[in-house]
């Protein structure tokens, strides 16, 4: 029986294949990757069935897991938007020559062997691997149990194509969905160059703690939205509904409402749409005692500390009310993860303090938080959005997804 270590090293070796295959070939085959999908589809809604079968609806992540024909659609649309990206390889980043004569070039380079720890979302096994192949990266995966039939049966598709191409199939390795397998992921120095966790906050402090290779922070978002005194209710109400509603369980959608003490009265004005959605309102006393009355009762619950600084990731909202931006800061700086800020104001002065000042990898002017997504920023399906500082920030596309290396061309220089 081949070990996992024997099984890594496979895929180091064949992250050498892709180093020497032309643009055409990456991109024909993506094609016919996205092909394959939308041919198997019925085959992974069956796996996917099975997946759903063992999870209650209630839980947030059921719609995360949740695949269908428009769904599979969309993956394999996203792999042809990933297939006509330019190549993020072979970039020169930056050039000079010396007084020596020696000629210097930074030119990127394909990180090498990406591994990536997700939960129960199967679009990332499609998104992650086609987003290595571009940057010609081997991919190693680990998804969670939850999405282990449907993450199998699109590995498959990957592997089919991979085959119908005469490339190694070790370029993606799916790793069994036991949590042995991620121990010695997370502990393969030389082997697997770069981790990234894709989940939520436990998910990526288990993972960051655990791990002895490089790891990319990405995913858990406590997000925020704050009302300002310039703020247009009408705005307001519409970003709002469409930050929480849209796709709650995702991690640009908003936990928070911070809203300023004058505005209040226009509280419920604001919260009227959320009604609709059965949106759970966890207000603090002078919230709540704006919203009652006018919000459904059945809704509506006084807010506790626990409820600032949870990402619900599903249809619930806590609002916090403060006297002024400094104090509208100062919560965000107290439980924002880094991910999505957003400000919703007039007054331009009050905007640019909000905009230096706010420390994430997004910060929003007027405009729904559930645009940070790889696909919005222009840079097709994306590996995650890191919530980090350091190589990558917000939304990683393919240039996240390579590093640099320096040559140095010379015709027989020595150093005195």
């Amino acid at each position: 029986m081949i070990s996992l270590t024997e099984h890594l090293q496979a895929t180091k070796q064949a992250s050498r294949t892709l180093a020497g295959l032309p643009e055409k070939d990456i991109e024909l085959f993506l094609h016919r990757l996205a092909d394959i999908l939308e041919r198997d589809t019925e085959e992974i809604l069956e796996a996917n069935r099975r997946d759903l079968a063992r999870m209650d609806p209630e839980d947030p992540k059921f719609d995360r897991l949740l695949l269908d024909q428009e769904r599979i659609h969309a993956i394999a649309e996203d792999v042809r938007t990933v297939a006509a990206l330019p190549s993020p390889v072979g970039k020169i980043l930056e050039e000079r020559t010396r007084p020596n004569g020696l000629r210097i070039t930074k030119v990127s380079t394909p990180i090498g062997m990406i591994g990536i720890v997700y939960e129960a979302r199967p679009n990332v096994t499609v998104d992650s691997f086609s987003l290595c192949f571009k940057s010609r990266n081997a991919c190693v995966l680990k998804g969670g149990s939850d999405a282990s039939f449907s993450n199998e049966a699109l590995a498959a598709c990957v592997h089919r194509a991979l085959c119908d191409a005469s490339l190694p199939e070790e370029v993606l390795l799916l790793l069994p969905s036991d949590r042995s397998a991620v121990q010695e992921m997370l502990h393969a120095r030389g082997l697997i160059d770069v981790v990234i966790p894709r989940g939520g906050q436990k998910l990526i402090a288990f993972v960051r703690e655990e791990a002895t290779i490089p790891v990319i922070e990405t995913g858990a978002g406590i997000v925020h939205i704050y009302v300002d005194t310039s703020a247009d209710v009408g705005m307001a109400a519409s970003i709002i509904f469409n930050a929480k509603t849209r796709r709650p369980s995702v991690c640009n959608a908003v936990d928070t409402i911070i809203i300023h003490g004058d505005r209040l009265n226009d509280l419920p004005r604001i919260a009227e749409p959320l009604v609709a959605s059965c949106v759970r309102i966890f207000a603090d006393k002078p919230a709540f005692d704006h919203l009652r009355g006018s919000y459904d009762s059945s809704l509506l619950e006084p807010a506790k500390e626990e409820h600032f600084g949870t990402e619900f990731l599903s249809l619930k909202l806590s609002i916090a009310t403060v006297r002024g931006l400094d104090e509208a800061l100062a919560h965000i700086q107290r439980h924002s993860s880094g991910h999505s800020e957003s400000i919703i104001a007039k007054d331009q002065e009050t905007i640019g303090r909000f905009l230096r000042e706010v420390d994430a990898a997004a910060v929003y002017v007027n405009a729904s938080t559930a645009f940070t997504d790889g696909a919005e920023f222009g840079l097709g399906a994306e590996i995650g959005i890191s919530t980090q500082k350091l190589h990558a920030r917000g939304p990683m596309g393919l240039d996240a997804l390579t590093s640099y290396k320096w040559i140095v061309r010379g015709n027989g220089q020595i150093r005195s």
